[in-house]
């Protein structure tokens, strides 16, 4: 990392925890000055300290890492769309490491962890088998147009539902920051624990969601009957990739 942008992160954690000097800073991360004096002979932060200062102080992980968006984070409140409807707080299910950035010449790339389209038993999160190891790069300054990075996620879809657009195993970006649903927009929709890319609109108490192959029927979901309950809106489809057979 460049000397200037080792300064610019360093400075931006000092600002989010509000502290003057090196000193202020272990203290809010509960570590010894010293590591901080060896974090900047190294230039090189700790992901740790970030994602940290984001939990602790509701920071944007995407400030810390790249000064982008507002400091504050978005939070539950700030995202209500059909959850509110359903009158119920938007569960997470995202990752729980800052992706890894890598500097290259004249730009910044992210490591977006591509995650299995099904939701781990009890924990609300993306399981992280088979393909979940699995970390593919884009540039910062693509991703940070199109909204939150720390919450963004690669996932292969299975079916035709979504032809002549999206076909069977290509795959989606999807950022889980947008959960506010607008017309003509796809998003990962949790079904139970499946997550599947639909069309997401709302009328007074329902929810529907559509596919774009004529073949299947929406599906209209009473907010105020038992199905609503295991249906949440996960984020917004913002890319997507296709491997050339």
């Amino acid at each position: 990392m460049t000397t200037t942008k080792f300064e610019e992160r360093l400075q931006r954690l000092m600002q989010a925890v509000g502290s003057k000097s090196d000193s202020d800073l272990a203290r809010a991360l509960g570590i010894l000055p010293q590591s901080v004096a060896a974090a900047r002979k190294r230039q090189q932060i700790p992901g740790g300290w970030v994602e940290q200062i984001a939990e602790k102080f509701n920071a944007s992980a995407d400030w810390l890492l790249f000064g982008v968006k507002e400091p504050l984070a978005l939070t539950v409140a700030a995202c209500r769309g059909v959850t509110q409807l359903v009158d119920k707080e938007l569960t997470r299910v995202v990752p729980s490491s800052i992706p890894e950035v890598i500097e290259c010449m004249d730009c910044h790339l992210a490591m977006i962890p591509m995650v299995e389209a099904r939701l781990s038993a009890g924990s609300g999160s993306f399981e992280t088998g088979g393909e979940g190891d699995r970390r593919y790069a884009f540039r910062t300054d693509f991703l940070s147009r199109k909204g939150q990075i720390s919450k963004m996620v690669l996932m292969r879809v299975s079916g035709d539902s979504m032809e002549p657009e999206i076909f069977h195993d290509d795959v989606v970006l999807v950022d889980q920051s947008q959960t506010t649903p607008r017309a003509g927009t796809m998003f990962a929709v949790a079904v139970e624990d499946l997550v599947y890319i639909k069309m997401v609109d709302t009328l007074p108490g329902k929810i529907i969601l559509r596919s774009l192959n004529p073949v299947y029927e929406p599906l209209e979901i009473d907010t105020r009957g038992d199905l609503a309950d295991g249906i949440r809106i996960v984020g917004k489809a913002i890319w997507m990739g296709r491997e050339m057979k």
